[in-house]
């Protein structure tokens, strides 16, 4: 059995307490908690909380520690929870620097556990698919891609960490940094990259940014934006193969041959978990953290979310930190 410390019980700490619910092999035996609510979110999942990783840990058996505060504490709550000899999942991003990642990752290494990082993307439907259809080769080389994630301003988090470029790494590190893994994952480490941005005038950062990643005979281009206007989240990708064309366009996965009929792909959940906040039920944290926990249970790094992708990511949106 696996016993888990979550550290912070905001959105993302109540979606994996209730996930974990539904996982083999695991429980969540107690939490770390500096604000009321998530006192009160702990009293309420019959939690004891505590005010550091470090006491949670000498008090109670703890195996693994997940990370689920805000973007600029991840380094410090995985650092000593690593200290301590537990393996860790931390949400994304990992952290602004990869310098900072290279540092957690070591530690890791010399306490031999394991760091996971929660880029739940790799663990969707469409992905599967996707990466599928690309490594396969069957409908020959992919030739071009494009990549949008985009969003209204989340003026609910108007005066929190989430608009402190220091603190969160805006855009590119809220909404871009799923698209990038994922193009990391099937591609490669881009040869190079360019990117434009805008804004209005007046603001501390830029609302919309369009990336071009170059690779030999292939081009990317990604869109990410928190836009000043009432739109719905969006988000999805096309790519053009050589013999056919794969898009996903937030609800469904077609592809497109040469010459036939297009192929609709079933994206239907073999598993619906309630989150507990404002998003419906789903299986993709189900899906990601099953797979973290069958990663420890065998002591193995998770092949799906490597070291080597989340640094090569890091590394590229440290640029637009500058």
């Amino acid at each position: 059995m696996i016993n888990i410390g979550i550290v912070g019980l905001g959105g993302m700490g109540t979606v994996h307490y209730h996930n974990y619910r539904h996982i083999d092999g695991c429980r969540v035996v107690a939490a770390v908690c500096n604000t009321e609510e998530g006192k009160e979110r702990a009293k309420k999942f019959g939690l004891t909380a505590y005010s550091s990783v470090e006491e949670m840990a000498e008090k109670e058996r703890i195996d693994c520690v997940d990370v689920c505060t805000p973007t600029y504490l991840h380094k410090q709550h995985v650092m000593e929870a690593l200290k301590l000899e537990k393996h860790v999942i931390v949400e994304k991003p990992i952290a602004l620097r990869k310098k900072d990642a290279e540092e957690m990752y070591a530690l890791a290494e010399e306490k031999n556990r394991l760091l996971f990082v929660g880029h739940v993307l790799q663990f969707t439907k469409e992905t599967e698919i996707l990466r599928e259809t690309v490594e396969s080769g069957k409908y020959g080389k992919p030739l071009d891609g494009y990549f949008w994630r985009l969003s209204a301003t989340p003026k609910w988090s108007s005066e929190s960490w989430l608009f402190d470029k220091e603190k969160s790494g805006l855009i590119p590190f809220d909404l871009h940094i799923h698209d990038l893994d994922l193009i990391i994952s099937l591609f490669g480490k881009p040869q190079s990259f360019t990117y434009t941005s805008c804004g209005r005038e007046g603001l501390p950062y830029k609302e919309a940014y369009r990336i071009q990643y170059g690779y030999d005979g292939l081009h990317v281009t990604a869109e990410a934006a928190w836009y000043n206007a009432g739109i719905s989240f969006r988000a999805g990708w096309r790519i053009y193969l050589e013999d056919g064309l794969i898009e996903y366009d937030g609800e469904k996965v077609v592809l497109f041959p040469p010459e036939g009929e297009a192929k609709v792909f079933d994206l239907k959940e073999d598993v619906l978990i309630p989150t507990g906040i404002n998003l419906p039920p789903t299986g993709i944290f189900y899906r990601e953290l099953s797979h973290f926990i069958d990663c420890m249970v065998k002591g193995i790094p998770s092949e799906r979310v490597s070291s080597e992708q989340v640094l090569a990511a890091i590394e590229i949106l440290e640029n637009f930190m500058k």
